[in-house]
């Protein structure tokens, strides 16, 4: 069992819902699904329905909660925005901004709470969003999803991805990101597997 608590996976939800319908204690399903005692009660208690266990029911029950979590009001400090406003200075997206605050444990800062936050600033007369790599420019919408400017050939809708990916529940989902340099010289490639946070960082010579 690994150190620490994590997330119930959507499978260990699924295989949670069919040992208790066959009557199983949740100190057996605890032993099945390699998990502790009291994660099985506690997952129970509180994804349980009208009708009982259901790993689905239970799934989107999860997923809600954390949403509801994920987007609570922080106030916004100047220690804070100085570190945001740093790492927008070096070319960071607000989402891999979002990313390391969440890793750290510091803040939970939406993506589009720093992306209102520069809209503010140029309103303002602030110079922040030119940070942004778009810089703050509408998708063409008139050429269509799979044109224009940067897209990638053959790539798979992120509207795609299987639930599991986006509930963040399994190690080896990877996401990909570019950040470039001071004059578009050199660029680095960012690998962050979504569920365990490890981040891997490779330097290119080209953005190509």
């Amino acid at each position: 069992m690994p150190s620490g608590y994590h997330h119930l996976t959507c499978e260990e939800r699924c295989q949670i819902g069919v040992l208790k319908t066959r009557g199983y204690s949740l100190r057996a399903i605890a032993r099945e699904v390699n998990r502790s005692h009291t994660t099985i009660a506690r997952e129970v208690r509180r994804n349980s329905g009208d009708r009982g266990y259901r790993f689905k029911q239970a799934e989107r029950t999860a997923q809600e909660r954390r949403r509801r979590a994920s987007s609570r009001c922080w106030k916004m400090t100047a220690v804070l925005w100085a570190l945001i406003e740093g790492l927008l200075r070096l070319a960071w997206s607000p989402e891999q901004i979002a990313g390391r605050l969440r890793r750290e444990g510091s803040v939970l800062v939406s993506p589009e709470w720093i992306y209102h936050y520069i809209r503010q600033d140029r309103k303002a007369g602030g110079i922040l969003w030119r940070c942004l790599r778009r810089r703050g420019k509408k998708p063409n919408v008139k050429a269509g999803r799979d044109q224009g400017r940067g897209c990638i050939p053959n790539r798979v809708d992120i509207a795609a991805r299987p639930a599991c990916v986006a509930a963040k529940a399994r190690v080896g989902d990877w996401e990909a990101d570019t950040m470039i340099g001071k004059g578009h010289r050199g660029a680095l490639v960012t690998l962050v597997d979504r569920m365990s946070k490890l981040v891997l960082i490779q330097r290119v010579t080209r953005k190509q």
